[in-house]
């Protein structure tokens, strides 16, 4: 059995799926945001989500993360943040020891669906069919960490590195 964590980055919002893995069998454990405050510092939304983060590496002891990689903003200060928070994102895992797999929206969207260019209600109607979920798994950011958890869950990623961009 192995516990791994996803994570969709942001500094507002950031998306967290914790799955189970006992053999060919993936279980949700838990699935959610780390929501900021919109209009603090990006210094202390960083070290709010650091806090949150600690916290759910402590209740469920991941030996895996999966973190969508940073692709193209049009709006270049967002991305630069985002890119804080996820270098502490990193940083933060790195510290506790945690294996880190890196994947693009892309790459997530080729293993999930077959199409790396699905829209995001491909995606969330495959994950509900792949964790026999009554419902499609909600928010947005959330359902985005699972998809991650799960593709870094796969051993072998196969053909996914074509979709690198």
């Amino acid at each position: 059995m192995s516990i791994i964590l996803g994570i969709d980055p942001g500094t507002t919002t950031v998306g967290y799926g914790v799955i189970e893995v006992t053999g060919n069998t993936r279980k949700i454990l838990d699935c959610g945001v780390i929501k900021t405050t919109p209009k603090i510092e990006l210094s202390q939304k960083i070290l709010d989500i650091n806090t949150d983060l600690l916290e759910l590496i402590q209740a469920y002891k991941p030996s895996l993360c999966g973190i969508e990689k940073l692709f193209f903003h049009t709006n270049v200060t967002t991305a630069i943040d985002v890119a804080q928070s996820r270098g502490a994102m990193l940083l933060c895992l790195g510290q506790k020891g945690i294996q880190i797999r890196e994947f693009t929206p892309l790459q997530v969207k080729k293993g999930i669906c077959g199409n790396g260019r699905a829209p995001k209600t491909q995606v969330q109607n495959a994950l509900r069919l792949i964790f026999w979920l009554t419902d499609i798994p909600k928010p947005d950011d959330a359902a985005d960490a699972l998809a991650i958890a799960y593709i870094a869950s796969l051993g072998n990623l196969g053909n996914l590195g074509r979709y690198n961009s």
